[in-house]
């Protein structure tokens, strides 16, 4: 499936066991081939339809270089074991490819690989769903080394499930000569190849998540904060991060610009090196499977400082994009750091200049701006300025004796500006800490608030 570094090249011995799960992998790589012909079907299941979601498979299916030439919809109350879409649905549905001569069948949902494979017999042609086509423009993005490995990761994973039904032909018994054996199945082996592929993808991203947290703890240990930006996807992130850093990180009005992250320093003033990071871009029903293997990328989220909350302030659906993004925000483990909005692409609104908006405490909430001309960029400074300097507290403690563990983690993490040991032996300690890590290390030792002075 994709092109691995030497390293990862298996031996004479291991080319046979490799052979299948490659050829596994693969075929989700390869179900989608430029210029493809295909027919999107999708479900509302309620009664206020939803055209956008229709619109955002089609940018999906443009994004994987696919061309929609027909959309069928209907409407259902819940989805049907067999088809997923219904019988009668399911029919039109394999007309429509008939019809068109389409190459595949799009459906905007999750399917099951019973409901896929029924689908993919009633209709004579691939039939994909949502995951798969996000795995495929997830595997058409990745461009690192440890991009591509994440991707292959997510791929398998989702593979493993569906081998049971989907693979109907896989379940025969071994047979001709060199392949008598002990009784293995197609279907057996393959569960085995894929689980030792997904071992050593796994320890692979475990030394490059190894690597990311050494530079992390760098990071954290010269007090240098962590700015991540999120949102969702083609929400003009990484056109934000090549205004406030002049890099020349790749944007494009596309769904899944960017899919490698990537770090480069921002000088604020008043609070001076900061670390800003590019993300992959969120969306509704976002593979779990992705977000799993994509953790040690998302950490940079999860530890970071602040979050950037890029927001398409001219798409309609924008308060539902936040909420999708605040969901895997939550799913990672990144829903208590502390987060300013940035609404982007005011220059496709109407009468909206660029301003900041304040909370109850005074402390900048929203900032509105174009990346694209530049409009507000001083003032999205500005506001992250003020907003670091409210995260920074000074805190004074008067640790015991017994308390020992508490200040050699304090100290590991050089919060600790000044000490003194007082008469009774105390420890009288200064710090200086972000808000967010003193609310971390006062979740796991409530008891440290008593002995602030």
């Amino acid at each position: 499936m994709f092109d691995h570094d030497n390293d990862c090249a298996p031996s004479k011995k291991q080319s046979a066991v490799f052979d299948l799960t490659v050829g596994v992998t693969k075929d989700i790589r390869d179900q989608l081939l430029e210029n493809e012909r295909a027919i999107l079907v999708h479900v509302f299941f309620s009664q206020q339809k939803d055209p956008e979601n229709i619109e955002e498979c089609r940018q999906l299916a443009a994004s994987a270089q696919v061309e929609v030439i027909d959309v069928l919809t209907t409407s259902r109350s819940a989805p049907q074991p067999k088809y997923y879409i219904g019988q009668g649905k399911a029919e039109e549905v394999a007309e429509a490819v008939k019809l068109h001569d389409a190459d595949i069948v799009l459906v905007n949902h999750i399917l099951s690989a019973a409901q896929n494979r029924n689908l993919e017999k009633l209709c004579g042609c691939r039939v994909i769903d949502r995951t798969t086509l996000i795995l495929d423009i997830f595997a058409q993005r990745a461009r690192s080394h440890e991009g591509k490995l994440q991707v292959e990761l997510a791929q398998l994973k989702h593979l493993s499930t569906r081998l049971i039904r989907g693979w109907t032909h896989l379940e025969r018994q071994k047979g001709g000569i060199g392949l008598r054996g002990p009784g293995e199945t197609q279907l057996e082996t393959d569960r085995r190849l894929i689980k030792v592929r997904l071992g050593q993808l796994q320890a692979k991203l475990a030394k490059v998540n190894q690597q990311r947290n050494l530079n992390r703890r760098t990071r954290q240990k010269a007090e240098i904060p962590t700015l991540s930006l999120v949102g969702y996807t083609n929400a003009g992130k990484s056109t934000l991060f090549n205004a406030l850093t002049t890099a020349e990180v790749y944007a494009a009005d596309q769904l899944f610009a960017t899919l490698d992250p990537t770090l480069r320093k921002l000088n604020i003033e008043n609070v001076g090196t900061t670390i800003l990071a590019d993300t992959v871009g969120f969306i509704r029903h976002l593979p779990h499977d992705l977000v799993e293997a994509f953790k040690s990328t998302l950490q940079e989220t999860t530890e970071a400082t602040l979050l950037l909350h890029v927001i398409d302030a001219s798409d309609e659906r924008r308060q539902e994009n936040i909420e999708a993004v605040n969901l895997v925000l939550e799913e990672i483990g990144a829903d208590s750091v502390p987060s300013l909005l940035v609404f982007n692409k005011i220059d496709q609104c109407e009468n909206v200049p660029p301003h900041i908006e304040y909370d109850d405490q005074g402390k900048p909430s929203a900032v509105y701006l174009s990346a694209q001309n530049g409009a507000g960029i001083g003032l999205l400074l500005e506001a992250i300025q003020k907003r670091l300097e409210n995260e920074i507290l000074h805190l004074q403690l008067l640790l015991p004796v017994t308390e020992g563990k508490v200040r050699h983690l304090l100290y590991q993490q050089n919060h600790i500006r000044t000490e003194n040991i007082t008469e009774n032996g105390e420890f009288s300690l200064s710090l200086q800490i972000d808000n967010h890590k003193w609310q971390q290390i006062t979740a796991h030792y409530p008891h440290l608030i008593s002995y602030l002075k």
